[in-house]
């Protein structure tokens, strides 16, 4: 059985945050930038607090099978919960989107690479 790529994409909203907490995560807004989001096991955090209050997480899960996509969801949105509970941000409306990458459309360059590799 091969092993299946999940990106999962964890958003939600900071709610209720301190001047300090507000503080904390404007100084470490660089390293979170939208433009440095990547899919990653660990996960990558990005946001914008000079725009809105809005978070994402992208996680890179993995299974074995098609419905591992469910349990790689929940695990990435409890791995973004932890994260935000440890540090004491609050936040709220937490939802997870989970996408089976051996499943993703072909764009036009992949489907002219795939076709010349098949005989």
């Amino acid at each position: 059985m091969s092993t299946r790529t999940f990106r999962v994409t964890v958003r939600g909203v900071f709610d209720g945050l301190s001047p300090q907490q507000r503080a904390e995560l404007s100084a470490d807004a660089a390293e979170h930038d939208v433009l440095r989001a990547a899919f990653t096991p660990e996960g990558h955090l990005s946001y914008d607090l000079a725009a809105r209050s809005a978070f994402t997480f992208r996680f890179l899960e993995s299974g074995e099978a098609e419905e591992d996509i469910v349990a790689a969801s929940g695990r990435a949105e409890a791995a973004a919960r932890a994260w935000l509970d440890d540090r004491g941000y609050g936040y709220k409306n937490l939802r997870s989107q989970a996408e089976d990458l051996s499943q993703a459309a072909l764009g036009k360059r992949r489907r002219r690479e795939a076709s010349r590799c098949t005989p």
